[in-house]
């Protein structure tokens, strides 16, 4: 496989699109950015039109799930998973895929990667792949979130969130002690990817439903939400969202 390697970026987020194609452009000797997708049915038809060396593939996206897009392909890249969530329950991961990377990716990260690319690079591709029918396929549950502070990057369990609230550029989260963490991830992706747990109830906030305290009977249909946090929060839902409030806690 010649260098550069011909690289999509397969990934919901505009924002994760454009920081890892700005990361790569540093290393312009070994990737050559030729396309980018947007979900599993996009990833599908660029793949076997642009045939790319590799693809950075997020796992939890809106159309084709990936696991059966990748078992559907004809052409067969080297897969590097890249996530925000750090744990999943899939033996995928190391049965087919070159590496694993925990958004925000860095660049000393993204170096040993490079390393792990050139000692495979004589591999046929089909060899990474040949299991991947017998992998279940199903969308995987996250046991965590990334919380970046300066360089460092701390995994927050999911089970010790209590809440989730927008602000304007990012996405703030809270544990029962009212500590504040932050995440780049819209809160319309977050409520996709863990709504077995979370719901959003208005259109700032999303909650953990194993924290919630009391439900209230509020103004116009509305409920109050109070959190069992050390600050016993209180949250107001939004009008639009009442079905779902109703449907989610059988009100």
């Amino acid at each position: 496989m010649k260098q550069p390697w011909r690289t999509l970026i397969i990934d919901d987020e505009k924002l994760a699109r454009e920081r890892l194609k700005r990361l790569l452009g540093d290393f312009k000797t070994y990737f050559d950015v030729v396309g980018e997708a947007t979900n599993g049915d996009e990833a599908f038809e660029m793949i076997e039109q642009i045939k790319p060396d590799i693809i950075f593939l997020d796992i939890q996206m809106p159309g084709k799930n990936v696991f059966s897009m990748l078992a559907e392909i004809k052409h067969k890249p080297f897969v590097i998973f890249c996530t925000a969530f750090d744990h999943y329950a899939l033996e995928a991961f190391n049965t087919y895929s070159v590496d694993y990377l925990l958004k925000p990716v860095e660049t000393d990260r993204l170096n040993l990667t490079i390393r792990k690319i050139e000692k495979i690079t004589n591999t046929n591709n089909e060899e990474l792949y040949k299991n991947i029918d017998k992998i279940s396929v199903h969308t995987p549950k996250p046991t965590s979130i990334a919380h970046k502070v300066g360089n460092k990057i701390i995994p927050v369990k999911l089970e010790e969130i209590v809440y989730f609230v927008a602000s304007e550029k990012y996405v703030n989260f809270y544990n029962q002690n009212g500590e504040k963490y932050i995440t780049d991830q819209t809160l319309q992706l977050l409520s996709q990817k863990l709504k077995e747990d979370f719901l959003r109830i208005s259109k700032s906030v999303l909650i953990n439903r194993h924290y919630v305290k009391e439900i209230h009977k509020y103004f116009k249909g509305k409920y109050m939400f109070i959190m069992n946090d050390i600050h016993q929060t209180k949250h107001i839902s939004g009008g639009i969202y009442n079905g779902d409030i109703k449907e989610f806690f059988e009100l």
